[in-house]
């Protein structure tokens, strides 16, 4: 009973800070629409001199294992018109067993041609701090499944992983239409394990590419549809699609009229028996506008 209560508080102080973000803080102009994707990176990238804050979560129940909720919180700065850096903290609770911190990552993109193209190219560099008891699935590479979840939080908290992370995003534009592709390579520094590999796809678009002349909240114009597809594609030692999972699931985001805010939900279904069934993934984000002239001003005075 005791874990039970304590996965409960865990999750209701989570979404206490989700509400936070949506009603406590101040009207700010609405930002363009991003694709909306969980997994899948676009071109997009944060305005110079912007803070995007963001809760991402992630509720599932694996087949033999137990059901867990992770939490991740985003802060997202725009340091140059062609380069964005991002902090990640992450979490998890489990039912009947317990709740911690699994970790942190530290997440830059570039976009080396600052022109449109047909297809546009950014680099993305992370270094990932975390234990195994990490349950985000931000990406899924190499060989993972739904058994590597199957462990207790005491056991697996143990296993240290100290990664790098490289992709290759390629976005594109088709009048309204979005799609990106994502090529990921992992590699734990601290043992000397293979490359592992995954891939990442996303389509969308907004679902009405005029405003209208009245505020309203569910409007077409506030609204983006899209649909990801992902998974792991084996090692440098078994490269491939054996003994992998993959995922694929539409996704829905509602930016909010008169804020810098948005809701976004997307239930993703598990393609094979080395996937969890469903994952039901969750983000609320709130963008600050010019966020380093606001510390800028303090610092003056």
């Amino acid at each position: 009973m005791s874990d039970v209560l304590s996965f409960w508080r865990f999750s209701r102080a989570v979404w206490r800070l989700t509400l936070l973000l949506l009603i406590a803080l101040p009207a700010i102009t609405m930002q363009a629409q991003e694709p909306p994707y969980f997994v899948t990176y676009s071109q997009a990238l944060e305005e110079p001199g912007s803070l995007e804050l963001a809760l991402k979560s992630l509720a599932a129940s694996p087949a033999e294992a137990n059901a867990f909720y992770s939490p991740t919180l985003e802060l997202e700065y725009g340091v140059t018109g062609w380069w964005t850096t991002e902090l990640y903290l992450q979490g998890q609770s489990t039912a009947r067993d317990s709740s911690l911190f699994t970790g942190f990552r530290l997440e830059n993109r570039f976009r080396p041609i600052p022109r449109e193209l047909p297809v546009n190219p950014l680099l993305y560099a992370e270094f990932e701090d975390i234990n195994g008891a990490d349950k985000s699935l931000l990406e899924i590479v190499g060989n993972d499944t739904a058994e590597n979840l199957s462990g207790t939080s005491a056991e697996t908290r143990r296993e240290l992983k100290r990664e790098v992370e490289l992709k290759l995003l390629l976005s594109s534009y088709a009048k309204a239409w979005n799609v990106s592709e994502n090529f990921i390579a992992e590699k734990n520094i601290k043992k000397g394990e293979p490359w592992e590999f995954g891939y990442a796809v996303g389509v969308s678009r907004p679902l009405a590419t005029y405003a209208t002349a009245g505020e309203c909240v569910l409007c077409r114009q506030n609204l983006a549809a899209g649909a990801e597809l992902y998974g792991g594609l084996g090692t440098t030692d078994s490269f491939g699609l054996r003994s992998t999972s993959h995922y694929a699931g539409p996704s829905l985001r509602l930016d909010l009229p008169g804020r810098a805010a948005s809701v976004q939900f997307s239930p993703q279904f598990g393609l094979n028996g080395n996937s969890i069934p469903v994952l039901w993934r969750f983000k609320v984000s709130y963008e600050f506008k010019q966020a380093r002239e606001l510390f800028a001003g303090k610092v003056s005075r």
